[in-house]
């Protein structure tokens, strides 16, 4: 199962370094216009509290929608390698004047700072980065597990939020993903031409 996941990895990063600034550009405010319109709907007017993440490895940009959701009043927290493990995630408070470093990824992320971290049952949303996600809402990852890991200490029947989304351009969907027992469905995936939900 690993090789077949390893593939589908390989397969979707190649279509999705293949999308030219334009198409990433478009997506981009599309992907603003889709949240928008997904928190409208959930009734969230403002100051949801909001995991999102700086995009890698041409992931569907996440700058609009960050600078979007400020101007909203929306608060936003980004994830920050644990310290010690190596292998799970916090979620910082991230505003405009945040002080940032660099992960062992070369990802900026907050400077640890205790004060600002949002206990995950606290958030709202979590907006996630995927590599691929089929028709059941299951998602593959860049093969780390710091997100299923993360999410692992929390009995998903028992919570009411955060509500996990992953965003994605549309290239990165297949019919069918290999699953892991450690994987945890997503509730939406959001592309910048549709909104699913599970």
């Amino acid at each position: 199962m690993s090789k077949k996941r390893a593939l589908i990895r390989q397969q979707i990063r190649k279509a999705r370094n293949s999308l030219s600034k334009f198409e990433q550009k478009i997506a981009a405010e599309s992907l603003k216009v889709n949240f928008t319109q997904h928190l409208k709907q959930q009734k969230t007017i403002k100051n949801a509290h909001i995991g999102i993440y700086f995009s890698n490895d041409a992931e569907l940009d996440t700058s609009l929608l960050i600078k979007d959701l400020w101007t909203k009043n929306h608060t936003l927290y980004l994830p920050v390698i644990h310290p010690f493990n190596g292998t799970t995630l916090y979620f910082q408070r991230y505003e405009e004047n945040s002080p940032m470093r660099a992960n062992r990824y070369g990802i900026l992320e907050p400077k640890l700072n205790c004060s600002q971290i949002c206990p995950l049952a606290e958030l709202d949303y979590l907006l996630m980065p995927l590599v691929a996600f089929d028709d059941n809402g299951n998602r593959l990852g860049m093969g780390g597990g710091f997100y299923d890991k993360t999410l692992a200490r929390y009995e998903k029947e028992h919570w009411q939020k955060p509500q996990l989304i992953g965003l994605a351009h549309q290239c990165q969907h297949v019919p069918s993903l290999p699953v892991e027992s450690w994987d945890v469905p997503l509730n939406y995936i959001i592309t910048p031409q549709k909104i699913y939900h599970w």
